[in-house]
């Protein structure tokens, strides 16, 4: 018992770390509107992020498209206090759309969480408009 002990706290510890080899990503917002396009090589694990949309509290309309060569990568949109507002999760080789109204928080963000299990060749792109 003793030695599975460092092993799952390292398990934990890495349960919201996002590892994506070859990552590029690209942002080019103004005035509440605009995209942000990710593409990388391969992935694991999951994190939260961010992206400051607004000066404040706003409401948009947010159109999300995920591919994955091989793997799964999954999409989550979320709402200021966490509630998921959708999920999109890629089949390899199809490119999937999804979108909706999000809100952003008190600092302009919008947040979405980026899952990957064996992805390789994946791609995200996030479009804001008010």
């Amino acid at each position: 018992m003793l030695r599975t002990l460092p092993l799952l706290l390292l398990l934990v510890l890495l349960s919201g770390c996002l590892l994506l080899s070859g990552e590029e990503t690209s942002i080019d917002l103004l005035d509440q509107s605009g995209n942000l396009s990710t593409t990388f090589v391969s992935g694991e694990g999951s994190e939260e992020r961010t992206l400051r949309v607004s000066e404040g509290e706003t409401t948009l309309h947010v159109i999300v498209m995920v591919s994955v060569e091989s793997g799964d990568l999954q999409i989550e949109m979320l709402q200021p206090d966490g509630a998921v507002v959708f999920v999109l999760a890629a089949q390899p080789d199809t490119q999937l759309t999804r979108s909706a109204w999000v809100r952003s928080d008190a600092q302009g963000q919008i947040h979405y969480r980026v899952a990957a299990r064996g992805a390789r060749n994946g791609s995200y792109q996030i479009f804001v408009q008010p």
